[in-house]
């Protein structure tokens, strides 16, 4: 359920903690000192308020805040004995489902990580691709301590600010989401390609999985976003564009089997919370693409 920033604005303590409070990994505590705060003009008034709190509280109480956070694809998350904010973040980028193999992966990661460390990973799932999550565990674990501390409070706030986005609506709301989206045009006809099958997929490992897929309209779009509504997660992506099909449609002559039938365009995401709009421009016998807006 959500409720409303004005809502919010005139609750007693304990509704407020019952509204909010879970936002913030097992640390009602985060709540309840934002609420000596309101009111708050926008939702990202009232977010930073309670990273705020995490902030400065102290150096203790943060490290307790880090650490109850469970590992990526551990052992409780298998046993499905984590929150359910958390539960539902890991399955999103597939850490649900992992092979054997790649849970020990994981596994692996994470002990490595808190040996040197002595808190849990933190990486705000939503945001990545489970390639990405590996490639960050990499690329973090020579920091220094101070660094990875300081990582693992600004991924809190990638976190939280989306649980937050999630739980309140109401003036200001945080930017949160982004959006891949596409057109093709035709430009042997000169017009934009009607009725073009088109695939998304993500490139997970050596290894395709297909995201979604749409149809062309009447403008050479597709009717709603192939990703909205949500951060992209970082990775690799490629989009697969029935051109073949298209032009035996309108009758042109391109060959049997036609130079062009599935045209491919790999590209990657870096910023989750962009819009990414990959066009494909072509003829029976030639493509070209770009970052559009």
């Amino acid at each position: 359920m959500t409720v409303t920033l004005a809502d919010l604005n005139h609750m007693d303590l304990a509704a407020f903690e019952a509204a909010i409070g879970e936002a913030f990994e097992l640390a009602p505590w985060v709540a309840a000192a934002a609420h000596a705060r309101r009111p708050f003009a926008t939702v990202t008034d009232l977010h930073a308020a309670m990273m705020g709190a995490v902030r400065a509280a102290p150096r203790d109480t943060q490290l307790a805040f880090v650490r109850n956070h469970p590992d990526l694809a551990g052992k409780a998350a298998r046993a499905g004995a984590i929150t359910e904010d958390s539960r539902s973040e890991q399955a999103s980028a597939g850490l649900d489902t992992l092979s054997d193999e790649e849970f020990v992966r994981f596994h692996r990661l994470n002990d490595a990580y808190k040996a040197k460390f002595g808190f849990p990973f933190m990486i705000c799932v939503r945001r990545h691709t489970r390639d990405s999550i590996l490639a960050q565990f990499e690329r973090r674990l020579p920091h220094d301590e101070a660094t990875e501390f300081a990582a693992a409070l600004q991924e809190v706030f990638y976190i939280t600010r989306l649980r937050l986005a999630a739980k309140v609506t109401g003036e200001g709301m945080p930017k949160v989401d982004g959006r891949i989206s596409t057109h093709v045009l035709d430009t042997h006809a000169g017009r934009p390609a009607i009725g073009v099958a088109i695939e998304l997929h993500e490139l997970a490992g050596d290894r395709y999985h297909r995201i979604t897929s749409a149809v062309t309209n009447a403008d050479g779009r597709t009717d709603h976003p192939l990703i909205g509504g949500r951060p992209l997660p970082i990775g690799r992506y490629e989009l697969r564009f029935a051109i073949g099909d298209h032009y035996r449609t309108r009758g042109i002559e391109a060959g049997d089997p036609p130079f062009l039938d599935i045209v491919p365009l790999r590209f990657s995401v870096a910023e989750p919370e962009g819009h990414y709009h990959v066009p494909l421009l072509c003829t029976p016998w030639s493509y070209s693409t770009y970052r559009g807006s």
